[in-house]
């Protein structure tokens, strides 16, 4: 199966994929970028908005005017962001393109599922 979206960098797919199924602020997204990799990405300031202005440009998110309930909110987070419907189709095409390679790993004995 051959996929042909370009290739995302580290940051801009993870930031995509934490926005995946729900509408973060860009400190909410720097600490699940770093819980979902256990530590072994941490976006600073800079990457994180040089690489939210990348996917606001490219139009794979957007900024939200919708705000958490109160309770829930920080008035300290002056935007939120949330992804597209080009950004959910090419998140979903960058999963299958890791899924396909990860077979390939498998076969070359660079991969042990399950372990």
């Amino acid at each position: 199966m051959t996929h042909k979206t370009r290739l995302l960098g580290h940051a801009d797919f993870h930031i995509l994929l934490v926005l995946f199924d729900r509408e973060q602020h860009g400190y909410g997204i720097m600490k699940e970028v770093s819980a979902i990799t256990n530590g072994a990405l941490t976006l600073g300031p800079g990457t994180l908005y040089g690489a939210i202005r990348r996917l606001l440009s490219a139009g794979l998110i957007e900024e939200s005017e919708n705000r958490p309930t109160a309770s829930r909110d920080d008035s300290r987070r002056t935007c939120y962001y949330r992804v597209t419907r080009s950004g959910r189709k090419v998140v979903m095409d960058e999963c299958a393109r890791i899924a396909d390679l990860m077979k390939v790993a498998e076969s070359k004995g660079a991969l042990v599922v399950g372990s």
